[in-house]
């Protein structure tokens, strides 16, 4: 019976190869759990999956993609290029500009900032410490 179904999956796929590939997929997926589209029949799988595809019930372009997937050792990751990047830039300097300027600002009300906190520098009324308590 596997003769008889590989010569009508050929006319589908026509590269026996391939065809090879595609089917050992498919019987790859019904072993995992994957429902079968054709009787069984008392057929094991490579058998049903060779079936499936000559009967077409089964989609070869979703088949040949998780071939390709499962084939896959390493996944290139698409990083942005350095045009990207630099599309970034100008807003990554426009707010530390933004930082420079507060900091030029409490320079000038007489405050110095440090990792300590914020200390004052002058005097300013009724504040403790200056001689009015």
């Amino acid at each position: 019976m596997a003769r008889v179904t590989v010569e009508d999956c050929v006319l589908r796929v026509p590269n026996r190869f391939e065809l090879v590939l595609m089917a050992s997929q498919r019987a790859r997926d019904i072993s995992s759990g994957a429902r079968i589209t054709v009787e069984r029949d008392n057929d094991k799988n490579p058998v049903v999956a060779l079936r499936e595809i000559a009967d077409d019930t089964v989609v070869l372009e979703t088949l040949k993609n998780t071939l390709v997937q499962g084939l896959q050792k390493h996944v290139e990751h698409d990083e942005p290029e350095e045009d990207e990047m630099e599309a970034f830039m100008p807003e990554r300097d426009i707010a530390f500009e933004n930082m420079a300027a507060s900091e030029e600002e409490i320079a000038e009300d007489g405050l110095t900032v440090s990792d300590e906190g914020v200390d004052f520098e002058g005097d300013i009324d009724g504040a403790p410490g200056d001689g009015e308590e």
